[in-house]
């Protein structure tokens, strides 16, 4: 019953949320986001906006994809692997149980900021229609890079495409 529940629920969230168009997050690449609501577990709630100021890196997310562990040592110190240049982590859980996913966060004892969508907005603002999806955005709240999937945030090869989308130089 409880899967049910989640599919209806999802459902009429994206029903009745005006930001939710058939084509919402393509384009993203290269526009500036706008502003969003972020309500999370272990933090107030915030809006998107006020990450402006430095690079910030989104990984959407849920439970059952395990994208967290990889990001974390990304999030603990991004200032010593590029030369004092620091950007911010933030985690965008999609999870149909915000409470599953706080456990999740809990157990897997993730370092960063995260937030839950419970009403699907910024899932579909971002154009997350697969999971995980990381998004590489500007001090100016431009969105540089879309990734979809799992990827190993910490070899070499992923450090220098972050270096060079925040124009870093390793």
């Amino acid at each position: 019953m409880k899967p049910l529940f989640a599919l209806l629920r999802r459902f009429s969230a994206v029903t009745r949320t005006p930001c939710l168009r058939r084509y919402a997050g393509r384009g993203l690449v290269g526009g500036t986001l706008r502003e969003a609501r972020l309500n999370g577990p272990t933090v107030p709630p915030t809006q998107l906006s006020s990450y402006r100021g430095k690079p910030l890196i989104i990984n959407v997310w849920a439970r059952l994809v395990r994208p967290l562990p990889r990001r974390d040592g990304l999030a603990r110190q991004p200032s010593k692997r590029y030369k004092g240049k620091p950007f911010k982590v933030i985690g965008i859980s999609t999870d149909d149980y915000p409470e599953k996913a706080y456990a999740f966060l809990e157990r897997t004892g993730t370092s960063f900021e995260n937030f839950i969508d419970a009403r699907l907005e910024l899932e579909n603002m971002l154009g997350a229609n697969r999971l995980p999806l990381t998004l590489l955005i500007d001090a100016q709240g431009r969105v540089l890079a879309k990734h979809y999937g799992a990827k190993d945030w910490d070899s070499a090869d992923t450090r220098q495409m972050i270096a060079k989308a925040f124009g870093i130089k390793l």
